[in-house]
């Protein structure tokens, strides 16, 4: 018999999950910045990447994409990916010396001086990119700099956890949004208002159109391009490329993407991401099932 409340039932299996995570990240976070970052890129490299699989998947990634390239290097490039996803991690929940150290990152590319006019006349803008570096630098950079850039996430299975992780998105400054209805149209009234938002599309959509993405079919989203031609906003790929100390970055901000209809515009886009991950493998989360039902 109901209770007559609206609360869902206690998940014992995700509470516990969501203490321990919390923990590690508490622990993490009481350690100075940059040996934070270290720790749990470390972490995620040495021993939660292998027990959650996420090695795994990634090996199995990197052998559909590189069949011929040697084991020791796609081993390399995997570590690598874990290691940059750890250090994304912490340093979201990082977000006051994060922010600090991101307000000094000045952007370069022909996106940001069309981002600047777009602001200049009160024209949307889309910024579209991938789980490369840590996307929030850039995030951070602009917003920094005056810009209003809402971004707009998933919500995660487990609720404990996604309470805490929707909080660190909303401490970068800018509006968030769910994915759904109402986010939907809040990210839209966001845009109509000159605003600006960010997108990433690298993640496998089931009602996605198959474009190729490093020499394979991958199901993409071509919401971003629709978006984009619905509302005359400029289509802007970023990217936040994580520097060999592994603490700082480079933001970069491509040509705005011509407009012609989704799946044209997307295909560029895609071929923007590939460019980055040819140039710096390690950085993009090759955790992701990008290729569902490519690989085992």
């Amino acid at each position: 018999m109901s209770d007559g409340s609206d609360r869902p039932p206690f998940q014992a299996g995700h509470f516990l999950v969501n203490l321990a995570a919390r923990g590690l990240i508490g622990l993490a976070l009481a350690l100075p910045y940059a040996w934070r970052v270290r720790f749990v890129g470390w972490l995620m490299r040495r021993v939660i990447g292998p027990l959650a699989g996420y090695r795994q998947r990634a090996l199995a990634n990197l052998a559909l994409v590189w069949p011929d390239r040697p084991l020791s290097e796609r081993e390399a490039i995997a570590e690598a990916a874990l290691d940059n996803a750890g250090r994304t991690l912490i340093e979201n929940y990082s977000t006051r010396a994060f922010t600090a150290r991101a307000a000094g990152i000045e952007p370069e590319g022909p996106g940001y001086a069309a981002l600047i006019a777009a602001r200049n006349d009160k024209r949307p803008v889309i910024l579209v990119s991938g789980h490369f570096g840590n996307y929030e630098a850039a995030r951070a950079a602009l917003v920094a700099r005056g810009f209003q850039i809402g971004g707009l996430y998933r919500n995660l299975s487990n609720r404990y956890f996604n309470a805490h992780y929707v909080k660190t998105m909303e401490a970068f400054g800018g509006p968030v949004f769910p994915q759904g209805r109402t986010g939907t149209a809040g990210f839209v009234r966001h845009l109509k208002e000159g605003g600006q938002l960010v997108l990433l599309f690298d993640q496998d959509v089931a009602s996605g159109v198959a474009l190729p993405f490093l020499g394979h079919p991958a199901r993409t989203a071509l919401s971003a391009a629709s978006l984009a031609l619905r509302l005359k906003a400029e289509l802007i790929p970023f990217y936040a490329t994580r520097q060999p100390d592994g603490l700082g970055f480079q933001v970069t901000l491509d040509a705005p993407v011509p407009h012609s209809d989704p799946e044209t515009m997307m295909r560029t886009v895609t071929r923007s991401l590939e460019a980055r991950v040819l140039a710096h493998p390690g950085q993009w989360f090759w955790i992701h099932r990008r290729w569902k039902g490519a690989t085992a």
